[in-house]
């Protein structure tokens, strides 16, 4: 690896880290409590539906993004929206990793009637449609709320709970695929061949040599859906399925946007920017999980 490399690297590894705490600072700010309220939430009618004052937005106040319908900040929403997907998506993929990998590695392991049976399982969850129980799940722990009258959650932590936890039930799956092959392929090296010779106990097989050998399509996988859970969940929330108001999403700000397009008055900005921080976000995730694939497979790399 020559100097070059290792500078373009430390310059990207410098870029996201610059992001990371800058997105952190804007959720602060966006999240902070003045008095009059958290400042995504506060309204102001007469700033209602500002274009944003770069180009032009007839307001005393600046308002990067513009406002809504209510004259709430754009800026802010989006920023406390993105922390909302982002949330939902990180907490979805890490259940459908651990469950993907538990299933598949058990599966691989046996082998035999038991990997058969497991895989048929997997089978029939794959003809079931996904989007569909995902709904369910979410209307499913949203009534149980509201009708408890003695609950000590809040309907908006059990409605993002229950909805990263339905998106990441029925994500595993290909994740478990994965993991079998993968798991497959290991069990025939000479390594742990000498393994069951010698009497090493399964679980220090499993640490030792198994679970080292498959952490990088762990990790690949786990950045990969990522992005198919943060989509998940701008589409449902764009149908008004998952997070709803007063918390802001990506999904839902998108879907406000579309309700103010029409051909006298187009306020572009409500759709313009949800949906570009939708696009800008799947394709760095994308991307970032396409250069892992790369770095941790041996023959990709090998073949670039």
């Amino acid at each position: 690896m020559n100097r070059t490399t290792l500078t373009q690297k430390g310059i990207v590894s410098m870029l996201f880290f610059v992001l990371i705490v800058l997105f952190i600072i804007g959720v602060l700010w966006a999240s902070h409590d003045d008095g009059a309220g958290r400042r995504f939430e506060q309204t102001n009618f007469e700033a209602s539906l500002i274009a944003p004052t770069w180009l032009g937005g007839e307001s005393t106040e600046t308002f990067v993004f513009g406002t809504d319908q209510l004259g709430r900040d754009l800026f802010a929403r989006c920023i406390v929206g993105g922390a909302m997907s982002l949330g939902v998506g990180l907490f979805a993929a890490l259940i459908a990793v651990c469950v993907g990998t538990i299933w598949g590695t058990i599966a691989g392991i046996k082998g035999g009637s038991c990997d058969a049976a497991m895989m048929r399982v997997v089978d029939i969850l794959y003809g079931l449609p996904s989007i569909m129980l995902v709904v369910l799940i979410s209307v499913a722990a949203s009534t149980l709320v509201t009708q408890s009258t003695d609950s000590f959650v809040s309907e908006e932590v059990v409605n993002v709970v229950a909805l990263f936890t339905a998106i990441g039930v029925v994500s595993w799956l290909t994740v478990s695929r994965v993991i079998r092959g993968q798991v497959k392929s290991v069990m025939h090296r000479p390594s742990l061949q000498a393994c069951r010779v010698i009497g090493v106990p399964p679980i220090r097989t499993f640490t030792h040599h198994i679970f080292p050998a498959i952490l990088g399509p762990i990790i690949v996988y786990a950045t990969l859906t990522i992005p198919a859970a943060m989509l998940s969940e701008a589409f449902l929330s764009f149908l008004g399925i998952g997070i709803r108001e007063p918390l802001p999403s990506w999904g839902n700000l998108a879907s406000d946007g579309l309700s103010q397009l029409n051909p006298v008055h187009s306020r572009w900005w409500l759709l313009f920017w949800p949906c570009l921080c939708i696009a800008s976000t799947l394709l760095v995730m994308n991307w970032l999980g396409n250069k892992l694939r790369v770095r941790l497979d041996p023959t990709l790399r090998m073949s670039t």
